[in-house]
């Protein structure tokens, strides 16, 4: 599903413009700031979930760890100048379900790694499912396979 992932966004790039690098990195850093904001919901910082958002993008995007921490590091930046969830998920519109939900359930692995789910977290991600039009029931699973793993 991963490699669909990346040859379908490719597409989506160039038919956008601009180089394909380029706006794979605008990709890669809207799902990193995804994870950042999901972590960073209850302002309180923990190794676990900072571990947990390196090995998410690892996962994701079939990065190794060093892009992972690079991706993680810039969307820390990023996060300071955000004025809403829509300035990720504005850039990740072109997913399909499939590919949403993997994205959900990474940010609820994110909001489970410290074994506490904070109301701020859940609503982050509640928010994000809306914006890029999850089906409830798909959010619904990904809540649980994150409770489960």
């Amino acid at each position: 599903m991963l490699s669909k992932l990346a040859s379908i966004l490719k597409e989506a790039f160039t038919d956008e413009g601009g180089s394909v690098a380029a706006n794979e990195l605008l990709y890669h850093r809207a799902m990193a700031g995804l994870l950042c904001e999901v972590a960073g919901a209850d302002h309180q910082v923990d190794a676990r979930e900072e571990s947990a958002k390196v090995n998410m993008l690892m996962s994701l995007l079939e990065i190794d760890e060093t892009e992972a921490t690079q991706l993680v590091d810039s969307a820390k930046a990023d996060a300071k100048k955000s004025v809403s969830l829509y300035d990720y998920t504005d850039k990740l519109r072109q997913l399909d379900q499939p590919q949403r939900y993997a994205l959900i359930k990474a940010m609820w692995q994110v909001a489970y790694a410290d074994g506490v789910l904070d109301p701020l977290e859940d609503s982050v991600i509640r928010k994000t499912a809306e914006l890029l039009y999850l089906d409830h029931a798909l959010f619904i699973k990904a809540k649980l396979a994150a409770q489960n793993d």
